[in-house]
């Protein structure tokens, strides 16, 4: 499957954007190696703020467990350890990445991967024409079953991971790749779906000495 491992993120904050103040309230980053989960890192994190309401509504997550859970100069060292210099994986991953940066420099914290891959815009490139990329019907496109609550940290990035799973294995499959290198992955967040097939042609042949 993958060369090397690669992290799914998911966030659950209080808004979209960190520039006007919005903050984490819920993290899990997941271990991919070879093919599957191997390990995860999952936290509450109370960032002192309030949680507003459509947010409650919205993922489920009160004040109150925010309230009680550790705090963010906790939380956030110990996810960027976890993270390392691993490349980085999140659906939608301009959002969660711009939140991690956030969330370290309010610490003077660097992030320290090596790169950073789109399940969603990988999912558009590698499956086109489907209906939506939505995670939770992309998923069920893909014959993937979403665990747990949608809109929570853990079962959102449980089923990113088995989407860059289903990629990783179709790609394998399609192009005849034993090993699915994430600068690959990387790679193809940048290019379009119709020339795809041709970008993976001219990647197996340039390795076809390896």
């Amino acid at each position: 499957m993958f060369e090397r491992p690669i992290v799914m993120l998911d966030f659950e904050t209080t808004g979209l954007s960190p520039d006007t103040g919005d903050r984490i309230t819920e993290v899990a980053a997941l271990r991919i190696a070879g093919g599957e989960i191997v390990d995860r890192y999952v936290s509450l994190v109370n960032c002192g703020v309030r949680v507003p309401y459509f947010i409650t509504q919205l993922t489920g997550i009160t004040q109150k467990m925010v309230d009680g859970a550790p705090p963010a100069d906790e939380v956030v060292p110990a996810l960027l350890d976890f993270i390392g210099n691993d490349v980085l994986a999140a659906h939608n991953a301009s959002f969660d990445e711009k939140f991690l940066k956030a969330e370290g420099a309010l610490l003077g914290h660097d992030c320290r991967h090596t790169g950073l891959v789109c399940s969603l815009k990988l999912s558009r490139r590698v499956f086109p024409g489907l209906a939506s990329y939505k995670l939770g019907q992309l998923s069920q496109s893909l014959g993937i079953v979403f665990g747990g609550r949608a809109h929570r940290a853990e079962a959102d990035a449980e089923a990113a991971a088995h989407v860059l799973l289903h990629i990783g294995r179709h790609l394998g499959s399609s192009y005849g790749l034993q090993r699915v290198a994430p600068e690959l992955l990387v790679s193809l967040n940048r290019v379009a779906a119709a020339k795809v097939p041709r970008f993976i042609d001219a990647y197996v042949a340039s390795r076809s000495g390896d």
